[in-house]
């Protein structure tokens, strides 16, 4: 994982690739059009019982937020595998509670609640040849930063060069909305865990070890989260 002076990059042929190979941003993070019909289609389907909840609770917790500095349109869950939406879990640990767990092998992110439960956050990770593990914590915290990208994928992707100097908080930055930023002995690790704002990239290694939750519980663990937290991250 490679970074630029504190601003985090998420590297070549991760989230930032996946977007600047992709056309037509604006039309998957649009609050209408297939964002409202997937969520339709969903509704249609033969759903009972803890289905039917576990959606609705869904389309509560993905729904947009337009209050937020930049307004984040709702999940289009119907890319998302229903495993990976956000929900508390029976999950035994001995670390304090508000302790973060990674568990990139299952692609999920826990943060313990304590009396042997959690709360589960899909995930992406790291692809192969950028997984690591061991115990960090959270040093510092920042809303919609700056991304700029290391000059290693300036060489490989020239059409990066433009963010040189640093690409501005927005939908469209590779962190989005919110970025813990993982320290070892005060020293920065270069790894985060940040917003994405890609549903289909939940449940997949695509970074270049850094972890990303979708915009919604991103927001959700980062208001819960002090700097300082000890953070856990398992092996593959």
């Amino acid at each position: 994982m490679m970074w630029d002076d504190g601003n985090a990059g998420i590297g070549e042929s991760d989230e930032a690739t996946l977007l600047a190979r992709r056309p037509g941003l604006v039309s998957r993070r649009a609050f209408l059009g297939g964002t409202a019909l997937g969520l339709g289609a969903l509704g249609l389907a033969g759903c009972s019982g803890t289905d039917a909840l576990l959606l609705a609770e869904a389309r509560q917790n993905y729904g947009p937020m337009p209050d937020e500095k930049f307004a984040i349109p709702a999940v289009d869950i119907s890319k998302v595998d229903p495993k990976y939406y956000r929900r508390v879990v029976q999950y035994e640990s001995k670390e304090a509670p508000g302790t973060i767990i990674v568990d990139p092998g299952k692609f999920y992110v826990y943060r313990i609640e304590g009396d042997g439960t959690a709360t589960r956050y899909g995930a992406n990770v790291g692809r192969d040849g950028f997984l690591w593990h061991g115990d960090a914590y959270v040093g510092r915290k920042s809303e919609w930063a700056t991304w700029t990208p290391p000059k290693e994928m300036i060489k490989r992707q020239p059409e990066a060069a433009k963010y040189a100097r640093g690409m501005p908080g927005g939908l469209d930055n590779p962190l989005g909305a919110r970025t813990l930023h993982l320290y070892q002995n005060g020293a920065y690790t270069l790894y985060t865990i940040y917003a994405s704002s890609a549903p289909e990239t939940i449940g997949s290694g695509i970074t270049s070890g850094c972890v990303g939750l979708l915009s919604q519980d991103m927001i959700h663990l980062y208001a819960r989260t002090p700097v300082k937290t000890k953070v856990v991250v398992l092996p593959a």
